[in-house]
């Protein structure tokens, strides 16, 4: 029998019953210390001063950096992983200190072969962070010793250019599956980062779960990441309805850039955020992130336990 491509794999040595998909299920956010948590602006986007949903932009692709994106690593910069599409929408965010931007962290990833690259992940637990399988894990970059686990990432959550509330903390301790390590299969590109302390207890953490497609058809996506076309390490943040999805994808014409692979796609409920997928790819016309199906949740819970 084939193996299941989402099946964990681990950087480290290795050491009930499950809900079915298209079952709502949802892990529950937390705010971190002196938290509340903050109200979802209008339309289901975050309540950012002078930030309006867009309209959706003619097609445009950029890429690129002071330090390149983690992406280039396993997909050259022809064909970088993120793009802006038209006008240029995003706004930056400057209260990084505070909850709800506090989850999101600047990468600098260290590669196997000692290069250097930039990317984003978002804590889903006091001890983990979400990001693309990519970030994690090289593959077909062509360069030899490059491949296979990165060697080390510096966390720096909610940074803001020289500015730095938490952290940096370093990580050496690496999740993804089988889909992306053994075949770099696009539809499971995901994967986490495991620290060996709880910051996250301070910074708080996203909820994230499983929808339905006519549930994620009517639901506003939100992203913010740290773009290598910005101002080193700073976050930057877009929203835009959701464009179409897929079994294992999730589409959206919200603008990203290189450096902010492994952010978090997600909704706002209340005043609760929920990931719904793991930003990854750029198109044409629409970006695209790993959908959080039912096995995707499975893993990102016993990741975080």
């Amino acid at each position: 029998m084939p193996q299941d491509p989402h099946t964990p794999v681990s950087s480290e040595p290795p050491a009930g019953l499950l809900p079915a998909d298209g079952q709502a299920v949802f892990q529950a956010p937390g705010t971190g210390e002196g938290g509340e948590p903050a109200p979802g602006g209008g339309a289901g986007t975050e309540p950012v001063e002078g930030y309006e949903l867009p309209e959706a932009p003619e097609a445009a692709d950029a890429f690129g950096g002071p330090l390149p994106d983690i992406g280039e690593a396993s997909f050259g910069p022809p064909t970088g992983p993120e793009t802006v599409h038209g006008p240029d929408d995003r706004v930056q965010i400057t209260t990084t200190g505070v909850y709800p931007w506090r989850v999101h962290c600047f990468l600098e990833i260290t590669a196997a072969d000692g290069s250097a690259w930039l990317g984003t992940g978002w804590f889903i637990g006091p001890h983990t962070i979400a990001t693309a399988g990519h970030v994690v894990f090289i593959k077909n970059s062509g360069v030899p010793g490059r491949d296979g686990w990165v060697r080390s990432i510096k966390v720096w959550p909610g940074r803001n250019g020289g500015t730095a509330p938490y952290g940096p903390v370093v990580s050496t301790n690496f999740r993804s599956v089988t889909g992306w390590t053994g075949s770099g299969d696009e539809n499971y590109d995901y994967g986490a980062i495991i620290l060996s302390t709880d910051l996250g207890a301070q910074t708080g953490w996203f909820g994230f779960g499983v929808w339905s497609d006519a549930d994620l058809l009517q639901v506003t996506g939100n992203i913010a990441g740290y773009p290598a076309d910005k101002p080193y390490a700073t976050l930057w943040y877009d929203a835009r309805r959701i464009d179409s999805v897929g079994p294992r994808k999730v589409y959206y014409d919200i603008d990203t850039f290189g450096g902010q692979s492994g952010s978090s796609v997600y909704r706002i409920i209340g005043n609760d955020r929920y990931g719904i997928a793991v930003h990854t790819y750029g198109g044409a016309r629409v970006n695209s992130g790993t959908r959080i199906t039912t096995p995707v949740y499975n893993n990102f819970v016993a990741w975080k336990a």
